[in-house]
């Protein structure tokens, strides 16, 4: 019985061997019509540009990081802040310089003698102010003062670093309850 049960597992295990490889050449027949039958779809490759070498004419220029070039910045640099801060360095700083402008809280005008006047809060101590005087860490000159707000210039550096006059103001602020 043993001997027969022995013969059987083998038989079949020659019959699924057997239907293995049959399954296998026919993979292997599909397999190589399909690489007959479909061609690549590959776009050929543009030719090289031609190179066309220049000569470098800048040898004879200025060079970039030379200390003449330097030099000439620093002096275009020196003109434009003696036009707009001339006046500014030299006088002498009022107490509300400083502070930068955005520790300043308006709340408050009164009148003196006709003229418009506001009065500040900064670091919880008040300032009175008028038309002319200088508030801010950028030169702000006071130009009006309305009962809502206080305009004035700063002279400011632009994203270039050019030296130019900027207009704000400061609105009157309520306290809040």
């Amino acid at each position: 019985m043993r001997g027969l049960a022995l013969v059987m597992a083998t038989l079949t295990s020659l019959a699924a061997l057997t239907a293995c490889s049959a399954s296998q050449d026919e993979l292997q027949q599909w397999m190589d019509q399909q690489h007959r039958e479909v061609k690549p779809n590959v776009t050929p490759l543009s030719p090289p540009k031609k190179f066309d070498p220049q000569p470098y004419l800048a040898s004879n220029a200025v060079e970039p990081f030379s200390n003449q070039k330097l030099t000439v910045a620093v002096k275009q640099e020196a003109r434009q802040v003696n036009s707009l801060l001339a006046g500014e360095i030299n006088r002498r700083k009022e107490p509300l310089e400083a502070y930068p402008v955005d520790s300043m809280r308006m709340v408050g005008s009164v009148t003196k003698g006709g003229r418009p006047q506001a009065l500040l809060q900064v670091d919880k101590l008040l300032y009175q102010v008028k038309i002319g005087d200088y508030i801010g860490q950028n030169y702000g000159k006071i130009r009006s003062i309305t009962e809502t707000d206080i305009a004035y210039r700063e002279i400011v550096q632009d994203a270039a670093g050019e030296w130019i006059e900027r207009i704000s103001s400061l609105q009157l602020q309520e306290k809040a309850r």
